[in-house]
């Protein structure tokens, strides 16, 4: 990693938790540190699961557990199984009391006021220029919180990212899309040694996925890659392929190969920008348009 990134991440830092004052005793003077103050704006009105708070933010169960209980203590959050309101008892739900739901509408006013104080000493066009450029630092951000990592196929969150990669493929194909049409891919073809299934998770909810089949005496294909709408636009895709291409690499392979619909345009695009080659159709895929194949690096070191 370059130094002067590195540097260059850590005064931005610096800056940043200076100006919003993260390292004060009382956030915004509204008698409680930051974090406790985040966590009661993520449980909000509606009330929130713990499991989901914990994902959500990032935390620990021991410190999450610590500032529920802080919370608790200053009367502002209930926490209990959520069949107090007919769910699963084995579910924790954090709640505002009256007593929260004031101190929330307080740090919802505090919070307008903080941030117009941000923007008031700049000109309208100096203003334009920092909320573009915030909403860039929080897309990059969110890209870099995207963890890809391999995952059986049949978990259950592999299991949704398939089954919404058939919703969006019925959706947007020409004559629509049934996977029992479409050429098989087994599970076992997807888990070592035979390939690989990589699930991409954001805040421990799954948001894409794609695999590799390493064929015998023949060129690895690349099989379901997928992104949801929330991430799309992140380079999410492109960090799945290339990693399917290492994975492929790395084990002695030097030809990828993959087919795609025509309606796909944003995958086509990606594929052709990431060095692949249309070919003639290697397969019978009902569903393809286009064929692709890129020569591999070999692995470095």
């Amino acid at each position: 990693m370059r130094s002067d990134f590195v540097a260059a991440v850590r005064r931005f830092n610096r800056t940043v938790t200076q100006r919003v004052g993260a390292l004060d005793d009382e956030y915004m003077a509204c008698g409680r540190p930051l974090a406790q103050a985040r966590l009661l704006w993520e449980v909000g009105p509606d009330g929130a699961e713990v499991a989901a708070l914990r994902a959500r933010l990032g935390l620990d169960s021991g410190y999450l557990s610590r500032l529920l209980r802080a919370l608790e203590g200053d009367g502002l959050v209930s926490v209990g199984p959520a069949e107090q309101a007919g769910g699963d008892a084995r579910v924790r739900v954090a709640a505002l009391t009256p007593a929260g739901r004031a101190a929330w509408a307080e740090l919802d006013e505090r919070s307008d006021g903080f941030a117009s104080s941000i923007l008031a000493p700049l000109t309208e066009h100096r203003r334009e220029q920092l909320v573009a450029a915030m909403a860039q630092v929080e897309r990059l951000l969110i890209a870099s919180m995207v963890v890809v990592e391999p995952c059986p196929p049949g978990d259950p969150r592999a299991r949704a990212c398939l089954r919404a990669y058939a919703r969006e493929m019925a959706r947007r194909f020409d004559d629509g899309f049934d996977p029992a049409l479409s050429n098989p891919v087994h599970d076992e073809e997807l888990v070592p040694p035979a390939g690989v299934f990589l699930l991409a998770t954001l805040n421990s909810e799954p948001v894409g996925c794609g695999a590799v089949k390493l064929h015998r005496d023949a060129p690895a294909e690349v099989k379901r890659v997928w992104v949801a709408d929330t991430v799309r636009g992140l380079g999410v895709g492109r960090r799945i392929l290339g990693d399917l291409e290492r994975y492929a690499a790395a084990r002695g392979w030097t030809t990828l190969r993959l087919d795609t619909n025509r309606n796909l345009t944003e995958a086509i695009a990606m594929y052709h920008s990431a060095g692949y080659r249309e070919i003639e159709p290697y397969n019978s895929e009902r569903f393809a348009h286009h064929w692709f194949e890129k020569q591999l690096d070999p692995p470095q070191g």
